[in-house]
């Protein structure tokens, strides 16, 4: 069972995320136990750094760790990302560690995916360094004239939102947002360092639990977005959209809603952009299936791109 979720725009933070992650926290600590036994697990970090930028050690968290182990982690982020952001699949996951010194500059993962993940294995509670933390930049500050005030307040808690890699914490977010990691310092212990797996999900495409036939939704959504694009063209609206909602046996549609949305417009289009979140959710909603003999849940993600 998946412990505290919140999900606010463009930020998904779920504690609790996996029951794997002690497992996978014991195997880390399995290697790094005796500094002085040279074993072959010892030797598989690259040093990355770009002066100025990136600054931590990696490795493929897919050949790092036990395979039972890892692939069940691996297959619990599968789905969650299908369930919640209508991602179809992750990228090849990294590990890394931040020891002393390393940490990240703001910057921005375009190319990489719908949405990033930053999974931890950092023994926060107790921990002996400082930094660490994943800054995002607020959207206020990317959309800074709108509605200004020369009175207001612009120190770093205005300007950055600010996440703690709590141990078994997931963290999803807009990868568009500029976003960094703060500087560690006070730690060479690799026990003891920020320690995360990470990476994007990716492929969105529309996913189907249940005896729903996913090509019954083809001639829909094809439907869907002719009703929406002529909303869509007139606005400069990019990003992810992703709509859930179950199907009855008789073929009735429940519980449309949003699950996760980072659709952006320029600040004085937003009215248009919500209106056109809402037509596609009602449209998604009036929809009517065959008969089956059991319920479906259904995830449909929309994709804006300009």
């Amino acid at each position: 069972m998946l412990g505290s979720s919140r999900l606010v725009r463009s930020l998904a933070i779920v504690d609790r995320f996996a029951p794997e992650g002690r497992a996978l926290r014991a195997h880390l600590d399995a290697r790094f136990a005796d500094p002085r036994v040279a074993s072959p697990g010892r030797f598989v970090w690259d040093f990355w750094h770009v002066p100025g930028q990136y600054t931590a050690l990696r490795t493929p968290a897919w050949t790092f760790f036990p395979p039972a182990v890892y692939q069940r982690f691996h297959s619990r982020l599968v789905w969650w990302g299908r369930r919640t952001l209508g991602c179809h699949d992750v990228s090849p996951p990294w590990l890394s560690v931040y020891l002393d010194g390393c940490g990240q500059e703001l910057h921005g993962d375009l190319p990489h995916g719908p949405w990033a993940f930053v999974y931890s294995l950092t023994r926060w509670k107790g921990r002996t360094f400082r930094g660490g933390e994943t800054e995002i930049l607020r959207d206020e500050v990317l959309d800074w004239w709108s509605g200004f005030r020369s009175t207001r307040k612009a120190e770093r808690p205005e300007l950055l939102r600010v996440v703690e890699p709590r141990f078994d914490r997931l963290v999803a977010f807009d990868p568009r947002l500029p976003h960094a990691v703060r500087t560690v310092r006070g730690t060479l212990d690799p026990r003891e360092g920020r320690v995360v797996v990470h990476g994007w999900f990716v492929s969105p495409r529309p996913f189907v639990e249940g005896a729903l036939d996913p090509a019954e939704l083809t001639p829909r959504i094809d439907a869907l977005s002719g009703a929406i694009l002529p909303m869509a063209r007139r606005i400069p609206v990019a990003g992810l959209l992703s709509l859930g909602f179950r199907v009855t046996p008789s073929g009735t549609v429940l519980s449309a809603r949003v699950l996760s949305d980072t659709t952006r417009t320029p600040a004085g289009a937003e009215r248009e952009r919500r209106r056109l979140v809402a037509a596609a959710r009602a449209t998604v909603a009036a929809w009517r299936f065959p008969r089956r003999r059991a319920p479906s849940r259904v995830t449909l993600p929309l994709v804006f791109e300009r």
